[in-house]
């Protein structure tokens, strides 16, 4: 797969699947756990070629989906908590993980090629 120009209005065209979709039109199991060992903060500049961002990022509460923020995923199972609930257990946790601001382009090879070398470990 080459480059992708989405919209001729220069806009990027964004699947949004529900998650039971991405089993039943997609064929993808589910995980129902994960283990996070970095932090990838992307931005998407058509006719780039992947780079490290020029700017330092880190994750902040603003980073986090909840009801309050994101009206398009409702809490249909009842299961976000009654109250609000303190961020910074989760930060200082986050916080710890190598964290890398990108730029991305069109291309999905070079993306590829890109991401795999900045998120392969190291031999120490």
């Amino acid at each position: 797969m080459g480059s992708w120009s989405g919209k001729d209005s220069g806009k990027e065209l964004k699947p949004q699947f529900f998650p039971d979709q991405l089993a039943t039109w997609l064929g993808l199991t589910l995980a129902s756990e994960g283990h996070v060992t970095r932090i990838l903060f992307p931005r998407i500049t058509p006719g780039t070629d992947p780079a490290p961002a020029d700017t330092d990022r880190t994750v902040t509460s603003g980073d986090f989906f909840t009801a309050t923020t994101e009206d398009r995923y409702p809490d249909v199972f009842g299961l976000l908590p009654t109250s609000a609930t303190d961020d910074q257990p989760l930060l200082n946790l986050l916080g710890a993980l190598p964290q890398h601001a990108v730029t991305l382009g069109h291309d999905v090879t070079a993306n590829t090629s890109f991401l795999v070398q900045i998120t392969t470990p190291t031999a120490s």
